[in-house]
């Protein structure tokens, strides 16, 4: 690997370097910008269109596996919240190693899991191995997510870094798109193996297909290099110097890089960290003091406004997108099997358009969630280029704003066309909110917090999933528009709530 062998013999400890100190900023945009960004961009991007697929790859084979796992309504709920749970558990303790330890140690890690808990899940054969394979796939997704960001962020220049994250977090829906592709190309099919005690049909298939990406990422991740700009926060300046003038190579850079000494900047003083073995118990304990230093200070000043605010807007939006998002296929499914409303209270028998065989059924629920997930395109197109122009505070709140306003008119529509368009105008509205909330999360708070504070407000944000899940899943049989109801509340309060953000459009990040 070229960059391991530019920085092999390099001391890990902060050296005393000579010739005047450039600022980190200054540096990085001394590096250019080129083909080495744009790799960085698609390789963090095919991540997180990996964490997508493995998050919403549930809700695509619920109709499927009803009868295989024998789940009632509150079943698929929890199983579509299970995977949550292990976010929430994992965004905290991922997102406060990769403050200490570093982002690529830990997104080697994080992905890897996702990956192994999604193929063992693959294989169950009863409801609650599934639900705990889900679970430990969740803990995996929970620490790549954010701390993918956080390394993203650290190699973008501060001119570019609006538009370039949000270029990364239009890869969720590439994501998404996959997902419901591969949904509508293989589960529909009768493939698979079957015997008297194991069954390997073509939903568990699908599973199995939506690992390839967490795993091939882990790869990926094997021949990058750590963020400089972590590097430069735990004194580690000769190797931030040498992966600077590994980007200046790699964007092919006329001229030599004249960079020779680097500071974060003029007031930063670098966190030292020790790497002696002082035995499992000494590290377990040292490393929850760090964990636990880290995240007071998210709620002590000058953070604790903007922490709090953070936790409001990813608590209101988690549990509006995904309470509802994740039930989308299985709405659907109601609307084509019975026509009318998805909020109608059905016990009468199924349409008498659906044939015997149910292939109908199958085609356009996966249909519809191809389109549901195309939906989010123009959404994010627009961010990119609206990112900077308008700000990130406007697009949040008038986004969760006008998807608040979608879900209101999900239950008066009529016909599954309807039903179609409201939840497409749904995708494509809520992804401006999701784009412009991924850019304020990185720029708000420091490096040396920044994956802690990302860990803890996708922790949050993953416990109002698990909220919406589970309330979606009690309430749907008694009639949905009650969480409809709710969803559009909390989507419009979340939106009011990020008026109260400052602005971070070309500031610097420290």
């Amino acid at each position: 690997m070229e960059y391991q062998r530019l920085i092999d013999n390099q001391d890990d400890r902060d050296v005393e370097e000579t010739g005047s100190e450039t600022l980190y900023e200054d540096a990085l945009k001394q590096t250019g910008y080129g083909r080495f960004h744009w790799l960085v961009l698609f390789l963090c991007g095919w991540a997180v269109s990996s964490d997508a697929i493995e998050v919403l790859s549930v809700s695509f084979m619920l109709p499927s596996a009803q009868k295989d796992l024998d789940m009632s309504s509150v079943d698929k709920g929890w199983l579509n919240a299970i995977i949550f749970v292990g976010m929430m558990i994992g965004g905290y303790f991922w997102g406060s190693l990769a403050d200490r330890h570093g982002r690529r140690t830990v997104l080697l890690g994080s992905l890897t899991v996702n990956g192994l808990g999604g193929l063992v899940s693959s294989t169950s054969q009863v409801f609650w191995l599934f639900l705990l394979a889900r679970f430990i796939s969740g803990i995996g997704v929970g620490g790549s997510i954010p701390v993918i960001f956080s390394y993203f962020t650290e190699f973008q220049p501060k001119d570019r870094r609006g538009k370039m994250i949000s270029a990364l977090a239009t890869f969720w829906m590439f994501g998404n798109i996959i997902a419901a592709g591969l949904a509508w190309s293989v589960i529909p099919r009768d493939i698979g193996y079957h015997s008297a005690s194991f069954k390997y049909n073509s939903w568990r298939i699908f599973v199995a297909l939506c690992t390839i990406p967490s795993l091939t990422s882990a790869v990926f991740f094997v021949f990058m290099p750590e963020s400089p700009k972590f590097l430069l926060t735990i004194g580690q300046n000769r190797k931030a110097l040498s992966v600077l003038k590994f980007i200046h190579k790699k964007n092919n850079q006329p001229s030599s890089y004249k960079v020779t000494s680097l500071v974060l900047d003029p007031d930063h003083r670098p966190i030292h960290l020790t790497h002696q073995d002082t035995g499992c118990v000494s590290s377990i304990s040292r490393n929850l003091k760090s964990l636990a230093s880290i995240s007071g200070e998210l709620f002590r000043p000058p953070l604790l406004r903007s922490s709090v605010i953070m936790l409001i807007i990813n608590f209101t939006l988690s549990f509006g997108y995904y309470g509802l998002w994740m039930w989308f296929p299985e709405l659907f499914s109601r609307v084509e099997k019975y026509g009318g409303s998805p909020c109608d209270h059905h016990v009468g028998p199924p349409n008498r358009t659906t044939n015997s065989t149910g292939a109908m059924d199958k085609d356009w629920i996966y249909f519809s969630g191809f389109l549901t997930a195309l939906s989010n395109l123009p959404g994010n197109l627009l961010t990119i280029y609206l990112m900077d122009q308008l700000g990130r505070k406007l697009l949040l709140s008038s986004s969760m704003v006008a998807s608040g306003v979608c879900v209101f008119f999900i239950p008066l529509v009529r016909d599954k066309w309807q039903n179609l368009g409201v939840s497409c105008l749904f995708g494509a509205v809520s992804t401006v909110g999701w784009n412009a909330l991924d850019v304020l999360s990185t720029e708000l708070f420091p490096t040396n917090v920044r994956s802690t504070s990302m860990g803890i407000q996708t922790g949050v944000g993953r416990i109002a999933a698990i909220f919406g899940n589970v309330i979606f899943g009690e309430l749907v049989d008694v009639h949905c528009s009650i969480p409809m109801i709710l969803v559009s509340g909390l989507l419009v309060f979340g939106g009011l709530t990020s008026i109260r953000l400052p602005s971070t459009v070309r500031t610097d990040i420290h």
